[in-house]
């Protein structure tokens, strides 16, 4: 089947997805396509479809066998299966036990209050500064890498260490850098948890040494912690100011009504798409979705950026509107597949947007949205340098 269409698409908005999604989505929601790697798979864009899958415990990250199994892209990270096959439900539970306390909403709301100073300190520092700045420098990355260091317990001073482990992790073109980068920093993180059994802290990381764990799991849950927990959310800060900057009306809006925050958090979740990766998912048995009978072993590929805009779900589903309500988006997955850090990155996210357009009310890009430096290459996507000024 030469003739199926291959990811990835062609995305003429930077801001939006492409509208081979759409097209899919009102034939198919799930399709047959190839991947980047030339590998068949199913690509899943309808709303109802994704969450099925989701919340489907027949699903999974794991492959029987994983050397011949269909992949996403060669990234070390999500490109293709990991765990093993026969045990990655207890591995998932018992994560999900172990961490679920410590990213609470109650835990998460306790720390807001510091989160918001950290958040105007780095505004006050933009502002001696001055504009022009690169605002993914100045605020997307230190912000989460300060608070996900202080809630595991990384020392800050090692940042620029595991910052460029992660830039390394999510290199699309070189899956032996990948996967090098990885491993190094699933040992860095290993090493700080056992480092807590001497002298352990009030940390995630702390939390972890306690636990009676196999050594690979540790390092496997201390790594995937410190990536996830600041990666993902410097994106969707850069991405959020971008969609803003593009609506100044929708700016305005939050700028005069700062009750708007949670909303306009929760709509740049369903509407930011910062890559174009999606999320692979294994079938680990025949299993039929919708009507189509997806295979055991066969590879699925959630494309939630394309979920979260299926119109028999949101109204007007293209349009960025901070005004939206509900907001049911798979922004943070769904089910049992919810990602654990939700609530600390909508913590972070608040902060962010509840003060930047009243700090800085003139805030717009100091280059064309066509010339910001667009990491491509990188599974995470984003940009590289976000150049504002006021």
């Amino acid at each position: 089947m030469a003739d199926l269409p291959r990811l990835p698409f062609e995305r003429t908005d930077a801001l939006g997805i492409s509208t081979t999604y759409a097209t899919l989505r009102a034939e198919e929601p799930i399709a047959r396509i190839r991947t980047r790697t030339g590998d068949e798979a199913w690509l899943v864009t309808g709303y109802e479809q994704a969450r099925a899958i989701f919340a489907d415990e027949r699903f999974g990250r794991s492959h029987p066998d994983p050397d011949n199994a269909a992949r996403l892209s060669n990234s070390a990270l999500t490109g293709g299966p990991t765990g093993e096959f026969a045990t990655e439900k207890d591995v998932h539970d018992r994560m999900r036990r172990l961490l679920a306390p410590a990213f609470s909403a109650r835990r998460m709301q306790a720390l807001s209050g510091h989160v918001q100073e950290l958040v105007d300190g780095l505004l006050d520092r933009m502002e001696e500064q001055g504009p022009p700045l690169d605002l993914h420098a100045s605020l997307s990355v230190p912000l989460p890498i300060q608070v996900i260091c202080e809630l595991l317990g990384v020392p800050l001073a090692d940042r620029d260490h595991f910052r460029a482990l992660a830039e390394e992790m999510t290199d699309l073109t070189d899956p032996d850098r990948s996967a090098a980068a990885r491993t190094a920093m699933e040992e860095y993180s290993h090493g700080i948890v056992m480092a807590k059994r001497n002298d352990p802290g009030e940390d995630v990381y702390s939390d972890l040494a306690r636990a009676d764990l196999p050594a690979d799991e540790i390092a496997t849950m201390a790594g995937g912690l410190l990536f996830a927990g600041h990666e993902t959310t410097v994106n969707r800060i850069d991405h959020g100011v971008l969609l803003l900057l593009a609506d100044p009306a929708q700016a305005a809006a939050l700028r005069d009504d700062p009750g708007r925050v949670s909303a306009t958090v929760e709509e740049i979740m369903r509407v930011a798409v910062p890559n174009d990766h999606g999320l692979a998912r294994y079938a680990r048995e025949d299993v039929e979705v919708d009507g189509v009978r997806i295979r055991a072993g066969e590879l699925c590929v959630i494309m939630t950026a394309a979920a979260n805009r299926d119109e028999t779900v949101f109204a007007d589903a293209e349009r960025f509107d901070i005004g939206r309500d509900p907001q049911p988006h798979l922004g943070f997955g769904y089910a049992i597949r919810y990602c654990l850090g939700a609530n600390l990155a909508r913590v972070e996210l608040r902060a962010v947007f509840g003060s930047l357009f009243q700090r800085f009310p003139e805030l717009r890009l100091a280059v064309p949205l066509d010339r910001l430096p667009w990491r491509v290459d990188r599974l995470t996507g984003g940009v590289s340098a976000l150049p504002v000024t006021w």
